[in-house]
């Protein structure tokens, strides 16, 4: 009995031009790479995290074309030619305003959800300058944070809008 042989698990893939915080970067993604994985795995960028795989808790979220999206799911070969922040790049995206906020709230204890809320915070300041609590309620909602540090991760984005409605760096 002869058996096929299994498909290599490291096929070539095409090449991807993806603009990732500022930089323009051509990498080698095969059909089924996430972009979570290419970002983690081929350009070293370890602060998204792998979570569930399956949308359900956020710790993946990256902004393509700054709005938020699943990097567990989302395939990279179909983000070619867009540009991607990641929380590596946040200090490109004008958040220092919003780090300081979860700093003075102690917004984060473990800390394994964080970078994928500061990705959705940041989309929603962009968006919605001054949110209502509501607001940033909903635009949260995709995220799981297991320390149950929602209500300082809220007033975090809440205290990051006001500063930034005053005035203040």
């Amino acid at each position: 009995m002869t058996h096929s042989p299994l498909p290599e698990a490291n096929l070539p893939g095409r090449v991807v031009s993806i603009t990732v915080n500022g930089e323009t970067i051509a990498v080698e993604a095969a059909d089924e790479d996430t972009l979570l994985h290419v970002l983690r795995n081929k350009m070293g960028l370890k602060g998204s995290r792998f979570g569930c795989g399956a949308e359900s808790c956020g710790a993946c979220m990256v902004l393509v074309d700054g709005i938020p999206s699943y990097g567990c799911t989302t395939r990279a070969v179909d983000i070619g030619g867009r540009s991607v922040t990641t929380v590596e790049g946040l200090a490109l995206a004008g958040a220092d305003i919003l780090l300081q906020a979860f700093l003075e709230e102690q917004a984060g204890q473990c800390g394994y959800c964080l970078s994928g809320i500061l990705m959705s915070a940041t989309a929603l300041l962009a968006e919605t300058p001054a949110p209502s609590r509501a607001e940033v309620v909903r635009a949260l909602d995709k995220h799981l944070c297991r320390c149950g540090a929602h209500n300082r991760i809220i007033r975090a984005v809440l205290r990051a809008a006001a500063s930034r409605e005053a005035g203040i760096q």
